[in-house]
């Protein structure tokens, strides 16, 4: 890149060139004079960026994991932030406090919406952080941009799925879910969302124009409620549009939303599994915790093909929570990011790039990452 950088430098504006000497200027005298003509002014670059909630604090990391200093801003959004999803201009943060409004460009937090069942939200004022604290889990956002989904949960009763408006900038009706939706994904084609319901081992899936919801339980170990391991955390859409759920290392189910049928993968990773990304090849990329419940292994990240069930395990020093694609070119090179926030013991301070190889590195980032995301900050005049 420094080579890169350098070769490049003698062609920008204003860049400085050799003078041609006497001599050469006598052989070349009816040589046309040098055009008085301005230098354009390169157009203004959007770039490519990770966005991390900092769930130990009341902060939005905007971070360029390729960078020299790779935290570019810390943005404040709201107590004990948790998911966070974007359009091409504005960030959405679903915090315990309501959901953060944040302008890419400034990077500054534009409005903070109480939601519609905020005064139902139990204890009343509670500063609790972690991952049993009342307010915003999982969010996403319409393909449109024209909505916002956010689960808002209330310990330990079922939860809602709330409905901002975003030209309104209010929400606009909700609809019943199950219980710690830790995950919301939405529909590429706008049909429907679907919450990912930790406690209550369902997925609801919520029909967008009525609000209607249909509710398919995910239990390929039982379902023990509050008392077992063996539950849903985050999801993600496969390539052919089915929703991917990673339990244990041991299996992947998968939901055709359309149908409510399952198909199960078996699996490898042996270990608690959290986040999962669908990888630019359509591998689904997981963060397993470690040993809990049925997994016995170690923390580690599986790259799991879900059309014939071969696997990568790649071990790793930490637990993560989320996973998402760091992919700054577009169709180039690309790593798996996996945030350290975990939501219990164990989580660390930084984020993880595991590339298809199993190179690995890290960078650091303080107040406990937890749902990292890939987005750009859009270009901005200077």
């Amino acid at each position: 890149m420094v080579i890169a950088a350098t070769l490049l430098a003698g062609c920008v504006p204003g860049a400085l060139v050799p003078t041609p000497s006497p001599a050469a200027s006598a052989t070349r005298s009816t040589a046309p004079e040098p055009s008085t003509a301005p230098t354009p002014t390169p157009s203004p670059q959007a770039t490519p960026v990770l966005l991390a909630t900092l769930a130990a604090s009341d902060g939005l990391a905007i971070v360029d994991p390729d960078a020299r200093a790779p935290v570019l801003d810390v943005v404040t959004v709201g107590r004990a932030p948790w998911g966070v999803a974007a359009t091409a201009d504005t960030a959405f943060v679903a915090t315990a406090e309501g959901l953060a409004v944040v302008d890419l460009a400034s990077r500054e937090r534009t409005a903070l919406v109480p939601y519609l069942h905020d005064a139902q939200l139990h204890p009343p004022g509670s500063d609790a952080f972690g991952e049993y604290r009342d307010g915003g889990l999982g969010i996403a956002v319409s393909p449109d941009g024209a909505r916002v989904y956010v689960a808002v949960h209330r310990w330990p009763d079922p939860a809602w799925l709330e409905v901002f408006d975003v030209e309104l900038g209010a929400f606009a009706g909700s609809a019943d879910v199950g219980v710690r939706p830790f995950d919301v994904l939405a529909d590429p084609e706008g049909a429907w969302v679907a919450t990912v319901d930790h406690d209550s081992c369902t997925v609801s899936l919520v029909d967008t124009a009525t609000l209607a919801v249909e509710q398919v339980e995910i239990a390929p170990f039982g379902n023990f409620g509050f008392a077992g391991w063996e539950k849903p955390h985050y999801a993600a859409l496969t390539d052919d549009d089915r929703i991917a759920l990673p339990y244990q290392g041991l299996v992947t189910v998968l939901l055709d939303p359309g149908t409510g049928e399952t198909e199960r993968v078996e699996a490898s990773a042996n270990s608690h599994q959290h986040g999962v990304a669908t990888a630019p090849d359509g591998r689904l990329v997981s963060a397993g915790t470690g040993p809990f419940g049925t997994a016995t292994g170690g923390t580690n990240v599986s790259f799991l093909d879900p059309s014939d069930g071969d696997e990568v395990v790649v071990p790793l020093a930490h637990p993560h929570e989320t996973v998402a694609i760091w992919q700054p070119e577009g169709d180039g090179g690309w790593e798996a990011v996996l945030a350290g926030g975990f939501t219990r013991d164990g989580w660390w301070d930084g984020l993880t790039l595991v590339d298809p190889s199993g190179s690995i590195r890290e960078v650091p980032l303080e107040g406990r990452p937890q749902h990292v995301i890939s987005a750009t900050l859009p270009a901005v005049a200077p």
